[in-house]
C-alpha cells in the first residue's frame, strides 16, 4: 500500500506502539534501490511516475503541524518512524531532515523514539551514517548472508556486497537493530541450513542490540513465496537466543 502523505498516522504498531509515520519519498510513486520480491508496495516498475521528493522545509512544516495538533488533542505518540514507499535515505535532504525531526521530537514529544527503517545500502555515505547514529532506533536490513541470495530476494540496483554492508554496520558498534525477513520460494529457502548458519555467524560478528526476524504477512508481487510460522522462526533462531541475543519475532 502506497502512502500519499508526508506525515501519516499515528497508527498502532506491535513493535513501536503509537507510531507516527514519515514518508520521504514521492507522494504518488515508489523510489527504492531494492526491488524486493516480497515488497507489499509492488515492483519498482509498477510505481507511479511522480518522482518529486519532499524537501527538508516541507518536512518541517508537515511534522510541526502534525505534532502540535496531536499534542493539543492529547494523542499519544511513542515513535516517529521513517518508512514509506521505498528507501528513505535516498532523499537528498535526509541528514537535515533527521536533525529537524530530532529537534521537533524534543519540543513536542520528548519521550518518543525516532526510528528509521533502511536497507543499509547507503551507510558508506558519511552524512547518512551520521544521521542514522543520531536516531534512537536505526533499523538496518540484511535479509541474506550472501550476494547471490540478496540478488534473488532484494534485487538491488548496481553493485551490492554483503561484506561491504557488514563493514558499514560494524561502525555502529552494535547500537542498532538488525532486521531480517525469512521466506522461501520455488527457487530458494532463506533459512536453509547453509544460509541460516552463515546468517547466524554474521549476527555474532555484528552483535546488534536487537534482532527483528519476520516473514511476509501481506500480498506480495511474486506469488510463489511461502511464509514461516512464528514457531518455526523461533526454532530457527533458538541457538542465538540461547547465547543471549535479544530477538523479536514477528509473523
Amino acid at each position: 500500500m502506497m502512502r500519499e502523505e508526508l506525515v501519516f498516522g499515528p497508527i498502532h504498531s506491535r513493535r513501536l506502539g503509537s507510531s507516527l509515520g514519515i514518508n520521504l519519498l514521492p507522494e504518488k510513486g515508489k523510489l527504492c534501490n531494492f526491488d524486493c520480491i516480497y515488497c507489499e508496495i509492488g515492483w519498482n516498475r509498477d510505481g507511479r511516475d511522480d518522482k518529486k521528493l519532499p524537501s527538508a522545509s516541507d518536512l518541517r512544516k508537515a511534522l510541526e503541524n502534525k505534532l502540535s495538533r496531536c499534542r493539543e488533542e492529547g494523542v499519544g505518540i511513542d515513535s516517529i518512524t521513517f518508512s514509506g514507499d521505498g528507501e528513505p535515505t535516498l532523499n537528498p535532504d535526509f541528514s537535515e531532515i533527521i536533525d529537524i525531526t530530532m529537534e521537533l521530537r524534543d519540543k513536542y514529544y520528548p519521550k518518543a523514539l525516532v526510528s528509521v527503517l533502511t536497507n543499509a545500502t547507503r551507510l558508506s555515505r558519511e552524512p547518512v551514517f551520521e544521521a542514522l547514529r543520531k536516531v534512537d532506533n536505526p533499523i538496518l536490513k540484511l535479509d541474506a548472508p550472501s550476494d547471490e541470495l540478496v540478488r534473488l530476494i532484494n534485487q538491488p540496483e548496481g553493485d551490492y556486497s554483503v561484506r561491504d554492508v557488514i563493514s558499514d554496520m560494524k561502525k555502529f558498534e552494535g547500537n542498532f537493530i538488525l532486521q531480517t525477513m525469512f521466506l522461501k520460494s520455488d527457487d530458494f529457502d532463506s533459512a536453509a541450513p547453509e544460509s541460516l548458519n552463515a546468517w547466524m555467524e554474521i549476527v555474532r560478528e555484528l552483535r546488534p542490540r536487537e534482532i527483528q526476524v519476520y516473514t511476509i504477512d501481506r500480498e506480495t508481487p511474486r506469488k510463489d513465496l511461502v511464509k514461516f510460522t512464528p514457531e518455526r522462526m523461533r526454532e530457527l533462531v533458538k541457538p542465538l537466543m540461547d547465547e543471549g541475543f535479544n530477538i523479536q519475532i514477528r509473523g
